[in-house]
């Protein structure tokens, strides 16, 4: 049986909105994610994460990018990787198959 949530959704986009609100009036103020929780009731961290989920899927978080972006050229270079020695390994099979063949098999 899966976790009862603590705070009902509807709840969790209002403080949502209200932080996503509040930011263009204070951008160097910091504790507004506190402040909206204390006032809504939402525990600040549970807040932060879902704040930072929304501003992930509006592509706002620009950090979030970065470790994707990463990620993927991390996976491209290890794809290559893998297809160049996937070639030397069947380039490798087709030699040792005609040395069968040929039956000189030391």
């Amino acid at each position: 049986m899966p976790a009862q949530r603590k705070y009902p959704p509807e709840l969790i986009e209002r403080g949502v909105r209200m932080v996503i609100e509040m930011r263009p009036d204070a951008p160097g103020r910091s504790g507004i994610v506190r402040q909206v929780g204390e006032l809504l009731g939402i525990h600040p961290e549970v807040l932060r994460h879902w704040v930072n989920k929304a501003d992930t899927e509006a592509g706002q978080n620009p950090h979030a990018v970065a470790t994707v972006t990463a990620r993927v050229r991390q996976l491209e270079k290890e794809n290559a990787d893998l297809r160049r020695l996937n070639g030397i390994l069947k380039a490798a099979a087709v030699l040792f198959a005609a040395e069968l063949e040929s039956g000189q098999v030391t």
